[in-house]
């Protein structure tokens, strides 16, 4: 009896921390997963909206986006999304990016406890190179540098090692990734 208390105490304040949910996009009818972080609820998918413009799929193939999202500039990625929910910050990345560290679940299926899901989904650089599906995760802030650049959070795989960063502005001048016309993923956070 002992025993199933205690389980049952544990699972009930695993729920209150984080839980999984859904949510429909009323823009196209996408139905997304969501889970919540301490009192934060993000969505557990990468966004697939469709903008007039600004938004694409990886290497320019529909197919793509069932698994990884769409790619969106930053200025597309501001507005991507749906009502009720924002871009999210730099400050709310690291938030949750060091609440999944710490519980070590950023990558796990639905199948398990709920976690972000992480989806690789690549980038097109401001060149228009397409790279790194299936190797890393770049996905957009609302935090702006400057007007032709501004930060974002990355996920990346090397030597099957996660390596979890997000930009800084003194860096710049050495890496290009900052790019505002780059295109990267968008998960948004509810208002």
């Amino acid at each position: 009896m002992k025993k199933t208390l205690s389980a049952l105490i544990l699972f009930a304040i695993f729920a209150g921390l984080h839980g999984q949910g859904k949510f429909t996009d009323n823009r196209n009818g996408h139905v997304y997963r969501t889970i919540t972080v301490t009192t934060a609820t993000w969505m557990a998918e990468n966004l697939m909206f469709t903008a007039k413009s600004g938004a694409i799929y990886f290497e320019n193939d529909s197919n793509n986006a069932p698994g990884y999202g769409l790619l969106y500039d930053w200025k597309t990625a501001m507005n991507a999304c749906p009502s009720g929910w924002h871009l999210p910050s730099g400050a709310e990345f690291m938030a949750m990016s060091n609440y999944f560290e710490q519980k070590d679940s950023w990558r796990r299926k639905t199948t398990g406890p709920p976690s972000f899901d992480i989806q690789l989904g690549g980038m097109q650089d401001y060149e228009g190179t397409f790279s790194e599906m299936d190797e890393s995760g770049y996905y957009w802030t609302s935090t702006e540098y400057d007007k032709s650049n501004a930060e974002y959070f990355s996920y990346l795989m090397i030597n099957d090692m996660p390596v979890i960063d997000i930009s800084r502005k003194a860096d710049i001048a050495d890496i290009h990734g900052s790019e505002k016309s780059n295109k990267y993923s968008v998960r948004c956070i509810k208002d």
